[in-house]
């Protein structure tokens, strides 16, 4: 074995944000700077995935939550959108790079992971070509940035888990989610609507598709905010609404429903919801986007 430090490069850095670390820095500030902490200290959040120019306004909401003075390990789960996955992967490298700075990967939580062997490691191809976890890499190091020498990330690309092992898993993470020294990055995006999608329910009763759109998210988004894993799933099984990160959200709601059968009490509100454009016909397209945190009582 040798110790050479592996690292992933910031592979969608230029395409899906910018390279450049002053300019994303200002940003990533902009952003944060219109929005209200309102929740602190959330000890897990959701948050969307896509190019920043699209939701890097609504991710701030979440991550304005997160208060780096406590806050040691990230736990970045994200859905798989290139290889197929029955279970969950843990990275190979040790750093992952951004324009900002480099975070480095807990290999004492990866070694306690691994070890249940509940687990598949993703090779260096399949995690730089997923953007699932890297989009939360630079609002995570600017969020933390005060004690950025302080803290370590724990990604974990999750697969088309099955509702049994969205109940193992979140199991598994309760232990972790008990902990107020740990956050926990939920990666989603809402409904993918229009054709390209291959999704296309409609409401008629709501008016305008996009209102149909915000209607269905919302009611998904209540039932998080219910935290009940069965409802959720339920609520998936009947619109089958197009969230991406309906596995790593099914993991979270199952772990705080463990921890809450041991007496923790919680509560999850959305703050801010948002559309990438309005849909008004059928040839248009648009993917939502929702911000929320998890607040330990």
């Amino acid at each position: 074995m040798s110790n050479r430090v592996v690292c992933r490069e910031a592979s969608h850095a230029g395409s899906w944000y910018t390279a450049s670390g002053p300019q994303l820095n200002a940003q990533l500030e902009g952003w944060l700077s219109q929005v209200q902490s309102t929740k602190r200290p959330a000890r897990a959040i959701i948050a969307p995935h896509a190019g920043y120019t699209y939701c890097g306004s609504c991710a701030a909401h979440a991550y304005k939550q997160v208060d780096p003075s406590i806050t040691r390990r990230i736990f970045i789960l994200g859905p798989s959108h290139h290889v197929p996955l029955s279970r969950c992967a843990l990275s190979s490298v040790d750093i992952y790079r951004t324009p900002l700075y480099d975070l480095r990967i807990d290999q004492k939580i990866y070694g306690e992971l691994w070890k249940t062997g509940m687990f598949e490691r993703m090779s260096l191809q399949t995690d730089e070509d997923e953007h699932s976890i890297e989009m939360h890499l630079p609002y995570t190091a600017k969020a933390m940035e005060s004690h950025k020498d302080e803290f370590t990330i724990i990604p974990v690309l999750v697969g088309a888990l099955s509702e049994s092992k969205e109940q193992e898993f979140g199991k598994l993470f309760s232990k972790y989610l008990a902990e107020p020294s740990n956050l926990f990055v939920v990666s989603s995006d809402f409904c993918h609507w229009g054709q390209r999608f291959r999704y296309s329910y409609y409401d008629e009763s709501q008016g305008e598709i996009y209102r149909s759109i915000e209607h269905l998210d919302k009611m998904g988004m209540s039932i998080i905010e219910q935290l009940d894993p069965v409802s959720f799933s339920n609520y998936l099984k009947k619109y089958h609404n197009t969230i991406c990160g309906r596995h790593p959200i099914g993991v979270l709601l199952n772990a705080i429903t463990e921890l809450q059968k041991n007496g923790m009490n919680m509560s999850f509100s959305f703050l801010n919801y948002a559309q990438s454009s309005q849909c008004r016909n059928w040839q248009d397209s648009s993917v939502s986007y929702a911000a929320g945190a998890l607040t330990v009582h």
